[in-house]
């Protein structure tokens, strides 16, 4: 009776339901929610809005200017360096939320105050992601008449900040394989102790940001850098295409070779799929296609995903862990939706259980497994429900946000914010609040229920589209920043002609005597190679950028469409007419197929399940269902 029984539970966690057991009988019951209305997502977004702000005001009255809120002591405490790491963090939400004073003042503040000139060893992957992506991305609003959060006084402090730090970091990547050292001190560089093991994200999730900055600051080095990385990584890939979790920097070599979507891992796939969306680099999409083929293969048990050792494929830990949850909202990104929304719902019934995810859940036990009880605020479940919502309009991730919702409200509401629940099988709160509750955990609670409740904010109705850094950070795709190199990543996207008039800026941050941002050459293959800064104060001359159709690009291209073969006859001969009224209908890129509902075994079909589950590299379609991936105007 035992193994039925825990096939049925687990599934009925997956579809929602309450499991009764009688000596010999199962009964199930079916649990079902009122959806949410239109006036209920706008009460909702409020609500979230409130939420933003108390834990906010919590912090600056309580622990500013140090990192982050203690919010049951009412005190604060440096996590990272000790530079008001919280409010940098917090700078684009306070931007999408329109709170243009909030964002004035901080931002004036932090460009008057700030300095990272201090003897601190950081962690180089958590100060690229919150301090560097929230400095770039404050940046590109503040400086932006269009964004309609132009600070007057801005004249790009925040920029020759992001530079400074990033210089200081660069001295982690001198190593033989080009990936980074985990940790750099901001003035003395690396320790000759320091650690030569990292991991595989900390060292493959730098792209967005580094790369980000090249452009704006015309010196190619920072992009130069993390892409070695990226390919220092991947060109010590298993036979099958899996990485491992932890490698040593010197001698290359994997120290943990357990292959996953999750801990150690996780935002190397992402940064991927949206270093090819943000900058259009083929070769970042190439290797994706190879990497998600293959964690499709073997790291895909429908609707979950386990651990594998990346040689020999052979299971090593059967455990869904929280980080886990972005995988479907990555998969919406790369179009690939069915396998999303499955894995979602398996995801979201370990929420309903416990009211949270814990850090992992046991799938042989089907229990939280021991030392991983706590639940640290992360948005990964929150931030697939919002992408999920976004590219099928189904209610079903409204009443899934509204649990959250309720779940934080209810369990981590504390004195002066929102405390880690360190237990979620009892709930018992934590002292700490971690500074990407603010940037990322409220931000997609919120897009979820404006976008419900129709969207007023800079991503849906700003000139640009936007990716999101792995810390929720907004990347604007703007000429400058995504079209680089020639590409046309959206439909009316600017081109460049032939007199274009390149304007560049010296970093105010002091570099070598005699060394600025133009000291450096930047030698490629063919003309377009060249990087180009516009001032933050200037926009490009009209006969610069010419809007319209790029010449010689592919229908996709010129579209920002790809197209991808279905599983699914029905879908394939569906026209425009026939979709839902309320299905997203934009531009997007479509990287990957569907995956066969049914397909449980990847062992049985091997080979169609690898060719099936990926677009062949460079191969565009005209035949297929088109995955709509951003949401038009």
């Amino acid at each position: 009776m035992e193994a039925p029984k825990r096939m049925v539970q687990i599934w009925m966690l997956i579809l929602g339901a309450v499991i009764i057991y009688s000596d010999d009988h199962i009964f199930v019951r079916r649990t079902f929610s009122e959806s949410v209305t239109a006036e209920e997502a706008k009460q909702l977004r409020d609500e979230v809005r409130e939420m933003f702000y108390y834990a906010f005001d919590g912090y600056m009255e309580h622990a500013f200017p140090r990192d982050e809120l203690k919010p049951l002591s009412c005190e604060g405490e440096d996590t990272l360096g000790g530079y008001a790491l919280t409010l940098i963090d917090s700078l684009d939400t306070l931007a999408l939320l329109g709170d243009r004073e909030r964002f004035t003042d901080s931002v004036e503040w932090i460009g008057k105050n700030l300095r990272f000139d201090i003897n601190k060893t950081v962690s180089v992957f958590e100060t690229t992601i919150r301090i560097l992506g929230g400095l770039l991305s404050a940046h590109l609003i503040a400086s932006d008449y269009n964004t309609g959060m132009r600070v007057p006084s801005y004249d790009g402090e925040l920029l020759d900040l992001a530079e400074d730090l990033a210089r200081r970091v660069l001295p982690a990547f001198d190593t033989p394989t080009g990936i980074p050292f985990g940790s750099v001190n901001l003035v003395h560089g690396v320790d000759e102790n320091e650690s030569k093991i990292t991991s595989t994200a900390g060292g493959g999730t730098l792209t967005l940001e580094f790369g980000v900055l090249s452009r704006l600051t015309n010196d190619p080095i920072f992009e130069q850098v993390t892409k070695n990385a990226v390919m220092g990584i991947w060109a010590r890939r298993s036979k099958i295409n899996l990485v491992g979790a932890h490698i040593d920097v010197f001698s290359g070599e994997w120290t943990q070779k357990d292959a996953g979507i999750g801990t150690s891992i996780d935002s190397f796939y992402e940064y991927l799929l949206k270093a090819y969306l943000l900058f259009g680099d083929e070769e970042y999409i190439f290797i994706f296609q190879e990497a998600y083929r293959a964690a499709m293969h073997y790291l895909y048990n429908d609707p979950w995903y386990v651990e594998v050792n990346m040689n020999s494929a052979a299971l090593v830990w059967p455990l869904f862990n929280s980080l886990q949850a972005f995988w479907p909202g990555l998969q919406v990104l790369a179009g690939d939706i069915e396998p999303a929304i499955r894995t979602h719902a398996a995801f979201f019934s370990v929420w309903k259980r416990y009211g949270f995810t814990p850090e992992g859940f046991n799938l042989a036990t089907l229990s939280v497994q021991r030392g991983q009880k706590s639940y640290p605020l992360r948005p990964e479940l929150i931030e697939s429900t919002y992408w999920l919502y976004k590219a099928t309009r189904d209610p079903r991730y409204l009443d899934a946000g509204r649990d959250m919702l309720a779940s934080l409200q209810y369990g981590a509401r504390c004195t002066c914010g929102y405390c880690h629940i360190s237990d979620v099988e009892f709930h018992t709160q934590e002292d700490h609040m971690e500074s990407f509750f603010l940037a990322e955990t409220v931000k997609y609670l919120w897009l979820l229920f404006d976008l419900a409740a129709g969207p007023d904010n800079l991503i849906e109705n700003g000139p640009y589209k936007y990716i999101f850094s792995t810390e929720g950070h907004l990347l604007p795709m703007t000429p400058q920043i995504s079209l680089v190199r020639e590409h046309c990543l959206y439909f009316g996207a600017y081109c460049r002609s032939s007199n274009l008039r390149l304007e560049t800026n010296i970093s105010g941050i002091a570099k070598k005597p005699g060394e600025t941002n133009h000291s450096k050459t930047y030698s490629c293959p063919g003309p377009t190679c060249s990087l180009s800064r516009f001032t933050p104060q200037s926009s490009p001359t009209i006969s610069g950028l010419v809007k319209g159709y790029c010449p010689g690009l592919t229908h996709g291209q010129r579209f920002g469409i790809k197209y991808a073969a279905s599983a699914d006859a029905n879908l394939q001969d569906e026209s425009p007419t026939q979709r839902p009224a309320d299905v997203v209908q934009s531009h997007s890129l479509v990287l990957v197929s569907n995956h066969n509902a049914d397909q449980v075994d990847h062992e049985k079909d091997q080979e169609s399940s690898v060719d099936g589950s990926v677009v062949a590299q460079g191969e565009e379609r005209q035949q297929g269902k088109l995955i709509e991936l951003f949401e038009g105007r």
